[in-house]
């Protein structure tokens, strides 16, 4: 019987890697397990703001340092959307590839088991063993396809034509 194991919170893992777990590492480590979200690290900032108005910046920026280097937390540039900003999740999330709409930015996660056949391949083709994989597309969600697309028309009806040769009148 094949059973995935519960997921286990990030935190619950800091003191096995000697971090300690302070207050303002809770908030942090929680935000980023919680949102939902890909947050960077000026909204993680103003989120844990929300929760502790003594916390600042330095920390922020000193505890996703500390999460990093402790493996808990992954630094993501998702194809550098917004520009060179960073981007932060949980290492505990099943393997997974990042889908980025490079019109509106949205971001999507795909699981499943082509990204375990395709890992499979790469180790048996390079005698390679993976210890991480970060998987990023980019393209354009069916919305950004649809504006795109009317976009075009719009600049095909909008487009000068070439004048008519008039040749052999006269």
């Amino acid at each position: 019987m094949n059973r995935m194991a519960a997921p286990v919170s990030s935190r619950d893992t800091l003191p096995q890697r000697g971090v300690r777990l302070t207050r303002q590492r809770r908030i942090l480590l929680d935000l980023i397990d919680k949102t939902g979200r890909h947050l960077d690290a000026e909204s993680l900032f103003q989120l844990a703001k929300e929760k502790d108005p003594k916390l600042n910046r330095v920390t922020v920026y000193r505890t996703l340092k500390i999460l990093k280097e402790g493996g808990l937390v992954d630094e993501l540039d998702l194809m550098h959307q917004t520009g060179e900003q960073h981007y932060y999740e949980t290492r505990r999330k099943q393997e997974h590839a990042h889908v980025i709409c490079l019109g509106c930015g949205k971001i999507e996660e795909f699981f499943g088991e082509p990204l375990q056949r395709l890992r499979r391949q790469i180790e048996s083709h390079f005698g390679f063993q993976i210890v991480l994989a970060r998987t990023e597309m980019g393209g354009y969600c069916s919305h950004c396809q649809a504006l795109r697309a009317q976009e075009l028309e719009h600049a095909a009806v909008e487009a000068p034509r070439p004048p008519v040769s008039r040749r052999g009148a006269g």
